[in-house]
C-alpha cells in the first residue's frame, strides 16, 4: 500500500544544487521519501537523476541545500556517512564480489565474531536468515558467481538489509532481468515497502515504474519538474514532463521509413554464406543505398554476431562480403573502415567511448584513425568537426572539453555517434544505439537515423525494441537461435506480426 503522506517524510532534500566545472549539474531540486512508498525518480539521461542520488549516498557534497534524515539535518561526507544514517544503493551493475561466497557477500564488513576472530558458522546463518526474509532459499556457502544476475540483485538487496536500511536505492536494477526475475524481484520490492522502507526507484522501462510505484518524481536539466502520485500521471504527460515535448513527431518517422528503396541496382553490400562456426550459421544479407535494414531476435539470437563478421570485428570462417560488387578482405575493422563502413558496438563503455578523453577527442578518433596517426588532424578543423556534430546531434553538454565518463548515457551515445558520422561512411552500422538510454535521447538519435538514411546512408540497424526496429528500418533480417530465419518488409507486417514471425517462421529449415 502506499504511504501515508500524513506520516514524517524518512528523507527531504530541499534546493539541492550542485556545480561541475562550467555545468549547473543541479538547480534547487527537492526529493521527498516517505516509509512504505516506491518513489520512482525519473527524467532523460543528464536529467540529473544521478546526481541527486549521489548527494544522497555521500558520493557528492552539496553546493547548497539541506538533507533531513528522520528529522534531523545531514551532511554525508562518504558514503559509509550515509549508509550509517540507513541509506543503502543497489546499482545496475552489482557492486559485490563474485570471488566470495553468497554468505560472505552478504555479512561482508558486518561478520559475528567471537573472541576477535570471525565465526564462519554464525556468519552463515545470519546471512540465511537475512536471506529468508527476502524469500530467497539458497546455499549461502556457495560462490556468488554461480548464481544469477537477479540472484545477485537480491543478495544486494540482503546486504543493504544487514544495514538496517531506512532508505533503498534501486538505480536501473532490472536492466539484466528476464520478465520472471522482474516479478521476484518485484515481490521483494513490495514487501520491503510494506515493512515501512523507502524505495527510491530508477528505470527507463516505463511499464516498471508504473507497475511498482507510489509516487513519481521528474527532473529535466538538472531541475524539478514536479512530483505526483502514479494516479494522477498518465504515461504520456509523464514523457511529456520528462523530454520538455511531445513526442508526436515520432509517428512521422513510421511513415518516413516506410519510403521506397531502389534495390533494382547493385547492393552497396552484400554478404553470401557468411557464417562461423559454434557462432553464427551461414546467412546471405544485402544493404542497398539509403536503405535501413533492422535485424530482429532475442538476445542470443545471432544480430550482434552477424555484423561484427559483417564488420571484421569477428572473423567469419565460411562466406564472403562484396561492397558495391567487388569482392572485400574483411578480416579486421581495418579493412571495413577503408571500405567507409563504421560499427557502434553495444558495448558503449567497453568498446566505444574513452571515458577519460574529452567530447572532442572522442569525436575526433575516428577521423584520426581512417588518416593514420603520422596524419594528426589540425586544431581548426577538429573545432569546426566537433561544434558541428554537437550541435546537430544536441550532446549536452554543449561542451567539446567535458570528460565524457562524465556524460549520461545518452549523451555518450550521441557523441558515439558523432565519431562516426564525422567519418563520413557509407554504411552505419547500429548495434543497440538506443538501450538504457531515455526516450528524448532516443528519439534525437531515431531522427538523425531516419534523416541520414534519406539523404542516402546506409544502415544497420539491431534493436531489442521490435517498436523501434519496426519504426526506422525498411526491411527487417530475422534471427533466431544463432541462424537468419527470413526477411520482412516492415510496410507489411505490425508488432503481433513480427512477434509472430520471429516466434514461429522457419522452424526445421535453414535460412
Amino acid at each position: 500500500m502506499p504511504a501515508d503522506t500524513e506520516v514524517p517524510p524518512v528523507v527531504q532534500m530541499r534546493g539541492i544544487t550542485i556545480r561541475f566545472p562550467g555545468v549547473l549539474a543541479l538547480d534547487h531540486v527537492d526529493l521527498t521519501l516517505r516509509p512504505g512508498e516506491v518513489h520512482s525518480l525519473m527524467g532523460e539521461n543528464g536529467a540529473g537523476k544521478s546526481t541527486l542520488i549521489k548527494a544522497l549516498t555521500g558520493v557528492y557534497p552539496v553546493d547548497g541545500g539541506t538533507i533531513t534524515v528522520t528529522g534531523t539535518d545531514r551532511t554525508f561526507a562518504s558514503t559509509a556517512d550515509a549508509q550509517a544514517a540507513g541509506i543503502s544503493t543497489v546499482y545496475q551493475e552489482v557492486n559485490l564480489c563474485p570471488n566470495l561466497s553468497v554468505g560472505e557477500n552478504v555479512m561482508l564488513g558486518h561478520e559475528p565474531r567471537r573472541r576477535g576472530v570471525i565465526d564462519w558458522r554464525a556468519t552463515h546463518t545470519e546471512a540465511a536468515r537475512h536471506l529468508e526474509a527476502l524469500h530467497l532459499d539458497i546455499d549461502t556457502r556457495s560462490p556468488l558467481s554461480r548464481h544469477s544476475i537477479a540472484v545477485q540483485q537480491l543478495v544486494a538487496i540482503s546486504r543493504a538489509m544487514v544495514l538496517d536500511s531506512k532508505v533503498l536505492i534501486l538505480d536501473e536494477p532490472t536492466s539484466s532481468l528476464d520478465r520472471d526475475e522482474v516479478d521476484q524481484l518485484f515481490g521483494v520490492v513490495r514487501d520491503l515497502r510494506d515493512r515501512g522502507v523507502a524505495i527510491l526507484f530508477v528505470s527507463h522501462f516505463l511499464d516498471q515504474v508504473y507497475e511498482i510505484s507510489d509516487r513519481i518524481t521528474v527532473l529535466r536539466n538538472g531541475a524539478l519538474v514536479g512530483e505526483h502520485a502514479v494516479a494522477d500521471l498518465p504515461r504520456d504527460a509523464l514523457v511529456t514532463k520528462m523530454i520538455g515535448r511531445e513526442l508526436h513527431d515520432l509517428e512521422s518517422l513510421s511513415r518516413t521509413a516506410h519510403r521506397a528503396v531502389d534495390r533494382s541496382g547493385e547492393p552497396l553490400l552484400s554478404a553470401r554464406g557468411i557464417g562461423r562456426r559454434g557462432v553464427l550459421e551461414p546467412a546471405d544479407l544485402d544493404v542497398y543505398p539509403g536503405e535501413v535494414v533492422g535485424l530482429a531476435g532475442l538476445l542470443g539470437s545471432g544480430r550482434t554476431e552477424l555484423v561484427r563478421l559483417l564488420y571484421g570485428a569477428d572473423r567469419a570462417d565460411v562466406g564472403h562480403v562484396s561492397v558495391r560488387g567487388e569482392r572485400a578482405r574483411m578480416t579486421s575493422p581495418r579493412h571495413a573502415i577503408d571500405r567507409r563502413m563504421a560499427f557502434s558496438s553495444e558495448d558503449r563503455r567497453g568498446e566505444g567511448i574513452v571515458a577519460d578523453l574529452t567530447v572532442a577527442e572522442n569525436i575526433v578518433l575516428g577521423i584520426q584513425a581512417q588518416r593514420g596517426w603520422a596524419r594528426p588532424i589540425r586544431r581548426s578543423e577538429r573545432d569546426a568537426v566537433v561544434a558541428e556534430y554537437i550541435q546537430a546531434l544536441g550532446v549536452r553538454p554543449a561542451n567539446p572539453d567535458a570528460i565524457v565518463g562524465n556524460l549520461s548515457g545518452g549523451n555518450q551515445q550521441k557523441v558515439l555517434l558523432a565519431r562516426w558520422l564525422a567519418t563520413a561512411p557509407e554504411l552505419l552500422v547500429l548495434d543497440e544505439p538506443t538501450r538504457g538510454i531515455d526516450v528524448g535521447a532516443k528519439a534525437d538519435i531515431q531522427h538523425k537515423v531516419s534523416e541520414l538514411s534519406a539523404q542516402g546512408l546506409s544502415v544497420i540497424f539491431i534493436s531489442s525494441e521490435l517498436e523501434e526496429v519496426l519504426r526506422l528500418a525498411q526491411r527487417i533480417a530475422v534471427l533466431r537461435d544463432r541462424r537468419k530465419i527470413g526477411e520482412l518488409d516492415s510496410g507489411q507486417v505490425d508488432l503481433d506480426g513480427l512477434v509472430d514471425y520471429l516466434a514461429n517462421a522457419g522452424k526445421g529449415s535453414a535460412a
